[in-house]
């Protein structure tokens, strides 16, 4: 029969976990208990034991005790003790070792690439953290103490009034704060407006969407993230790629699907916008069918060639389920983003995500308000703006002088562009990239596994990803590894 015991070493020395068992007495079971620690490395060397009193109070010991088995390692060298240094467990001590004496090796640590060019991150880098922190300590100076309590499900309502603002200003979306359900991202909307799959297949309609509030099938876009694609077939929704040319997504192949998720102000992964005329059209169709258009504003803010173009979610917000983060402006870190919903959904999204907040820091959300409205935000955006658009330029120079038979497509936006490389070459590219330690992404790896549309060649190149001064060098180092090739005509993608 053993007893476990757990010492708060009352603010001095080591808190301890030791499994005293009954044979031979407690002296000697604290003897061995302890020895044992050392021994296996769970004390390591130089860590300071409780004192006395403490440790036999926590164990229901008598201090005598303790002293003797502290005096018996003290002994045999597991233990030293000098006054005022209290005890300690000895500089050479070594842990145990396995059976073949073979020494304990610790796991290798993951080596990142030496050019990481993976599109989606912002330039970690450039966090703004003295920004960030004068509004973190605002925000913790002035929150009144109900905010230390459960999270309203919906949101602080002081993040919700500066978003209502902010979208109208920089991105034309027609908002209110009951309008807004805060979220930790894309992939959370996700999952709160289509389920997380635990009754898929049992939902009305026989599409699929499981407990969410959505139901499929789906269209989606023939190129498009296989994480949120994978996403929706957990929750049992059924995707239906849609095809894209020059002006973006082909909405008017849509007919039957109860709703279309789209990136119109770029294209995800390849770059275009979706043109005014399928704007409209889109919102037709939703209003036609009494369903609802899903709007990934990924990168809005980020359009280098001109103003960045409005949010569909302006032409109908009744018609149009509008979701941002800060996963790309500031960081994917800070786990926050944003609902901006038809009426008739506010209820049913605010039932799936519970009676409290489980996902966004409500500290977080407070200081991404004092953020907006101090304007620490759009001052942190355009600086990013400039920066990633002298990068893309730096790629298409570079481009231009080392390979011009490789075409960037897309408009000058976002964190990332897109390659298109001579037929049949962009395996062979990849490959040799991962050789020369470049990450990056094919174009292949985001095409819908039922799409009929063409394939082409390509590379999505994520300039955003390394820090400023690594830049360079991973531009250099892609250029490198592309292949030889004429140049084409336009793309069809």
């Amino acid at each position: 029969m053993e007893e476990s015991w757990v010492n708060s070493a009352e603010r001095i020395g080591a808190d301890l976990h030791l499994e005293l068992s009954e044979a031979g007495g407690r002296r000697a079971a604290l003897i061995r208990a302890l020895r044992e620690a050392v021994r296996s490395g769970r004390l390591a060397p130089g860590t300071r034991l409780p004192p006395y009193r403490s440790l036999a109070a926590d164990l229901g010991v008598a201090r005598n005790t303790v002293a003797d088995a502290y005096a018996e390692l003290v002994a045999e060298g597991w233990l030293t003790a000098r006054q005022g240094s209290g005890t300690r467990v000895t500089d050479r001590a070594e842990p145990l070792r396995h059976a073949a004496r073979t020494p304990i090796k610790a796991p290798p640590r993951a080596r990142g690439p030496l050019h990481d060019l993976r599109q989606g991150t912002p330039d970690a880098s450039a966090f703004p953290r003295a920004a960030w922190l004068a509004s973190y300590r605002r925000a913790l100076q002035q929150a009144p103490s109900e905010v230390f309590g459960p999270g309203d499900p919906a949101g602080r309502r002081e993040l919700r009034e500066a978003l209502t603002e902010y979208l109208a200003r920089a991105r034309g979306v027609r908002a209110e704060p009951e309008r807004i359900v805060i979220c930790s991202g894309f992939a959370h909307a996700l999952r709160l407006l289509f389920g997380q799959g635990r009754s898929a297949g049992r939902n009305r309609g026989g599409g699929g969407g499981g407990d969410g509030v959505l139901h499929g099938p789906l269209a989606v876009e023939a190129y498009g993230l296989g994480f949120h694609r994978g996403l929706l077939a957990t929750a049992g929704v059924r995707t239906i790629p849609l095809p894209l040319d020059a002006d973006g997504a082909r909405v008017g192949l849509l007919e039957r699907e109860r709703g279309v998720l789209l990136t119109p102000a770029h294209q995800f992964p390849t770059g275009g916008p979706l043109h005014a005329s399928r704007r409209a059209a889109v919102i037709d169709w939703a209003r036609a069918r009494g369903t609802v258009v899903l709007e990934d504003d990924y990168d809005g803010e980020f359009r280098y060639d001109r103003k960045p173009v409005g949010a569909v979610q302006g032409l109908d917000p009744e018609r149009v389920i509008y979701i941002g983060s800060v996963s790309k402006s500031l960081s994917p870190a800070l786990r926050l983003g944003w609902m901006v919903l038809p009426e008739q959904y506010v209820d049913d999204v605010l039932a799936a995500k519970g009676e409290r907040e489980a996902w966004a820091s409500v500290l977080d959300q407070l200081s991404l308000a004092d953020f907006i409205v101090s304007g620490a935000y759009d001052r942190h955006v355009r600086r990013m703006r400039q920066r990633y658009r002298r990068r893309r330029d730096r790629l298409v120079e570079a481009l231009a002088e080392h390979a011009p038979h490789v075409e960037v497509t897309g408009v000058a936006a976002g964190l990332h562009a897109v390659l298109r490389l001579p037929p049949g070459t962009e395996r062979s590219t990849v490959k040799a990239a991962a050789w020369q330690g470049i990450a990056l992404d094919g174009l292949a790896a985001f095409r819908h596994p039922e799409t009929t549309m063409e394939a082409v060649d390509g590379l999505v190149v994520g300039y955003a990803t390394p820090s400023e001064h690594a830049y360079g060098a991973a531009v250099d180092a892609l250029c490198g590894v592309l292949p030889p090739g004429e140049q084409r005509g336009p793309s069809t993608v």
